[in-house]
Formats: structure tokens, sequence, C-alpha cells
């Protein structure tokens, strides 16, 4: 094996844990003594051990001399767990190859630093993967704002529903289970009042053998909002409703501890504020599964940064589309993205997609 397939196995390790991690990056770590790996290691949950101490604890004393490979720049400060730094030169690692360079503040070139000031050979071996596997994480650190996916089921023909709001269903059984795959691996899944209002969604995870149910986030300008609906008498996850500030009804939510109301001034831009809020919240991905309105604001204001779109092979002829704009007079004012994979799905075709701005964004990762 050579170094790219040592640094590959670290990038395989590491998502292994993708969307389990928030607010942390994933992190996959490999140990070699004498040609041979020794120790792996990936970071599993916030608050527990990061990918370089499993990797280590598994080497044990065969960690003395030996090299290590990780995705991401080791922690150089205390948090929920020890610095990794310190783990790694108790160790004895004579070599160490970073993918990334942390974007964190903490972190970014501290980690390197101590690594070489302690005698150490640390060298940068970039890997498109690892940054890639890590984008989420990076957006967060870098915009202060959760890494936003928009997720859309359509008609050949781009519609959402008829024009009468049918809309179930679709696409396919297939389809919908790997739906629910996309809400297990994202912090918070969010929704328009009007989707709640017409389809009183649960908006929780249901896979075959369980899953992580997201945060339940409904934009909410009027506080429309039943307490009868599902994401508010159902309390398997945390709802938080955005509001604004002079919205009649917001002290009645205080009987549902599961649920929070979060009111957003008149002056403020709505959209924008309830993405800074909810970083602020440790959020670091959100899952958008609104209707066309939600879906187009995000869009027109630049705040999406991936596209799942489920296509069914049915024409409807009528309804909403994923994205509807007036102001848009020319094709070259088009919303560009950069298909990144096209899958079949069942009978169902799943396209996922870059928007622009982020591939050129993303080519600057860990640089």
């Amino acid at each position: 094996m050579e170094h790219d397939d040592y640094m590959q196995l670290a990038v395989q390790l590491a998502r292994t844990a993708a969307g389990q991690t928030s607010p942390n990056p994933i992190v996959g770590a490999v140990c070699v003594a004498n040609g041979q790996v020794v120790g792996t290691g990936f970071h599993v949950k916030a608050g527990t051990p990061h990918a370089e101490v499993h990797a280590l604890r598994m080497a044990g004393k065969l960690a003395a001399g030996a090299d290590l490979y990780v995705t991401l720049e080791p922690c150089a400060h205390t948090g929920q767990t020890p610095p990794c730094t310190e783990a790694i030169i108790a160790s004895g690692i004579r070599r160490v190859f970073i993918a990334s360079i942390d974007p964190n503040p903490a972190v970014s070139g501290k980690g390197i630093g101590l690594l070489r000031d302690a005698g150490i050979e640390v060298t940068m071996f970039p890997n498109e993967e690892a940054d890639f596997s890590n984008r989420a994480f990076f957006h967060f650190i870098q915009q202060q704002k959760p890494y936003v996916t928009l997720k859309a089921a359509t008609t050949l023909d781009g519609r959402l529903a008829t024009q009468h709001g049918d809309s179930k269903w679709i696409t396919s059984e297939q389809a919908r289970l790997d739906v629910h795959y996309l809400r297990h691996t994202h912090d918070a899944i969010l929704v328009g009042v009007q989707t709640i209002l017409q389809d009183n969604p649960f908006l929780t995870t249901r896979l075959p053998h369980g899953g992580k149910n997201p945060i339940r986030i409904i934009l909410d300008r009027r506080l429309r909002t039943p307490k009868t609906a599902h994401v508010i008498s159902d309390c398997v996850s945390q709802t938080i409703l955005f509001t604004m500030a002079d919205a009649k009804g917001i002290d009645s939510f205080n009987e549902f501890p599961h649920v929070r109301v979060e009111a957003i001034p008149e002056h403020a831009d709505f959209l924008t504020e309830v993405l800074v809020r909810l970083a602020k919240m440790g959020i670091m991905t959100v899952l958008v599964e609104g209707g066309s309105h939600v879906h187009s604001s995000f869009i027109d204001q630049g705040l999406a940064q991936e596209l799942y779109l489920y296509m069914a092979p049915k024409l409807v002829g009528n309804g909403p589309s994923l994205f509807e704009n007036n102001g848009r007079s020319s094709i070259s004012e088009s919303e560009l993205l950069q298909i990144f994979s096209v899958t079949q799905i069942g009978t169902d075709i799943r396209l996922h997609a870059l928007f622009s701005k982020e591939v050129s964004a993303s080519c600057s990762l860990g640089s």
C-alpha cells in the first residue's frame, strides 16, 4: 500500500459516521507501522474520542515510530475531549500525514505547529474526497450558517404537485425510503407552514432499522401552526417555530416542552436570521423539504448549497414547480448547478447537484 491508499482508507473510515458528528467534522485516522496497518479509527459522535485517539489506542505500543494518516488537522484545544495533539505526541508517532487543514480558528494551523514543535514530521497530503466529505463543516465554520440542502420530488415535467395540491405519491416507495436516509444524516429538517397545514407531516426518520430524527424547523411568520399538528403533538423530536415578533399566540406554545418559538424582528431579513440563529444553536446541516415558495426563497437569496431532486416518470401538466421566479428574463440569468451524481432508485431518478457558487468554493476547501 502507498500513501494514497492509507489516506483513502482514512477517508472511508470518516464517512462511516457521516451526518452523526455535528457540530463536529467527520474524521478518519489510520496508524501504519512497518508497512502494516496497526490502528484505525473514526470520530463517532460529538463528545466522544476523536479518530486519532481510537487509532492510537488500537495501535498501542506499535504507535511508537509509526506513521499516522488523518483526514483533518488534529485538534490542539480542549473542548468536550482533550487535544488530539497531546495523544499523538505521547504515543511516539514519527510522521503525520494530514489531508485538510481545519478552518476552525481554535485549531487552524495550531495542531500542525504543536506537532512540529514536538519533533514530529508533518506532511500535508491533500485529498479532494476528504475536503468534499467535510464541506458542511467547512461552510458552517466559515459562514456561521448551516449548510442547506434542498430536497424535492417532481414529475418529469417538473411539478411538485397538481394544481389542486395533490402530491401523494409522486415518487416510488424506494425513493421515499432514500429521503428518510437523508433525514437521518441531517441535523434539522425545514418546511414552511403551508406544508404543515396541507399535509400535517411528522417530519421524522422512518428507516427499517431506526434512525436519527432531525430537529423540525417550521417557517411560520403569522404563527398559524395548529397545536394539533403532528410536529407539535408528537414529542419524538424538538420543533422550532420561527415567526415574526408581532405574531399572536407566541406564549401559547409554552405548554409543549419540546416546542420552541423564535421571534424574528420586523427589520431583520427573515430567512437569513433563521439560519444565523440555527447556527448559534449548533445546527450544522438543514434539509429543506418545503414547497415552491420556500425553495424559491432559498435559491433567490443564495442560501442553498445542494439539491437532491427525485424525478418520477410521470407527466401531470399542471401545478407548482420547484423554483419559480418571474424576474429572470433571459437564460443567462439562470441559477447554475453542477450535477454531482445521477442514480436510479426504484422507478425514479435521483439527481444530486451543487449550486455553482458552492462548486467554486469547495475547490478551495482545505487549502
